[in-house]
C-alpha cells in the first residue's frame, strides 16, 4: 500500500526533519512512503475571517491539486472520529484488504484545512481537541501509522 502525508508548509527544526527521516526509514519495510508539502500562505496578524478563509482555500487548492483521482483521503481535523491506535491499525489493514491501493493523510496549516478539503474528505480522523502544531502533528501521525503496522503484523511495539 501507498501512504501519502500531504500537508502544508515546510518542515523548519531540525528535530523534526530527523524525527520524519526516522520513521520514514521505519515504515519502509511496511508500505511505500511518500511526503508532499506545498506551500503555505503568510497570515497577517489580526487576519478578518474572510482573509483567514481565502489563505485556507488557496492552500486547500494546493493540497487538493497534489491528490490523485480515487485515493482514500483522511483529513485531519479536530471535529473528526478520535481512535485509538488498534482501531487506526484496523481502519488501515481494513481499506488494504478492501483494495484500497493509496491513503493520503492530509494535514492543513496553522489556520487548518478549507472546506473544499473537508469535503474531499473520505473520513476525518481527530488526535485530541487540543491543536497542534502542524509540524509536530506530522511526527505523531507518521509514529501512529508505523505503530498501526507493528500491530497488524503482530510485533511488539511499546505501550
Amino acid at each position: 500500500m501507498k501512504i501519502t502525508l500531504a500537508a502544508v508548509g515546510k518542515i523548519k527544526e531540525k528535530f523534526y526533519a530527523d524525527a520524519i527521516a526516522e520513521y520514514s526509514k521505519r515504515l519502509s519495510r511496511y508500505c511505500k512512503l511518500e511526503i508532499l508539502q506545498v506551500a503555505d500562505e503568510k497570515t497577517p496578524d489580526n487576519a478578518s475571517e474572510t482573509v483567514e478563509r481565502q489563505i485556507k482555500e488557496k492552500e486547500g487548492e494546493r493540497l487538493l491539486a497534489s491528490i490523485k483521482d480515487g485515493a482514500y483521503v483522511v483529513a485531519l481535523a479536530i471535529e473528526g472520529e478520535m481512535l485509538d491506535s488498534v482501531k487506526l491499525s484496523e481502519k488501515i489493514n481494513a481499506l488494504g484488504v478492501g483494495g484500497t491501493s493509496q491513503i493520503v493523510f492530509v494535514i492543513g496549516g496553522s489556520l487548518g484545512l478549507s472546506d473544499a478539503v473537508l469535503k474531499r474528505a473520505d473520513y476525518k480522523l481527530s488526535f485530541s481537541r487540543m491543536t497542534f502544531p502542524h509540524q509536530l502533528m506530522r511526527v505523531i501521525l507518521l509514529e501512529q501509522i508505523y505503530r498501526s503496522y507493528r500491530i497488524i503484523y503482530g510485533e511488539p511495539y511499546h505501550k
